[in-house]
């Protein structure tokens, strides 16, 4: 099986990237990183999400928790996907509570009529 520091390597070497290209684009220093890929050291939580981002890649690849390396966003559109609340126009915000307010009332109507029927 192959380790963390494997499988980042491999990525990197997949995307032509040398230590130096991967460590600048993660905010690591070219130390930290061949450290991690001799698995000399594990990457801190913040370093690991960043050398996902580096990479496009999911963490469950890199710690081997299954083989497919696409990045997260292609298993599962979240809202993040779609630039997150910053990137949002008024129309986007004003469209998303309008459907937000309608999903609620529905549901608020549902269970008041499961609650009548008890």
């Amino acid at each position: 099986m192959q380790s963390l520091g494997d499988r980042i390597k491999i990525l990197r070497e997949n995307k032509s990237l040398t230590q130096k290209d991967l460590a600048a684009m993660a905010g690591l220093t070219v130390a930290q990183l061949s450290r991690y890929e001799t698995n000399d050291r594990k990457p801190d939580p913040e370093s690991l999400r960043s050398i996902v981002d580096a990479l496009d890649t999911n963490a469950d690849y890199l710690l081997g928790r299954n083989e497919d390396p696409s990045p997260s966003y292609d298993k599962g559109m979240s809202m993040s996907f779609y630039g997150g609340p910053e990137a949002y126009t008024a129309d986007e915000i004003a469209m998303m509570e309008a459907a937000l307010k309608a999903y609620r009332e529905q549901k608020k109507k549902l269970l008041d009529g499961e609650k009548e029927k008890n």
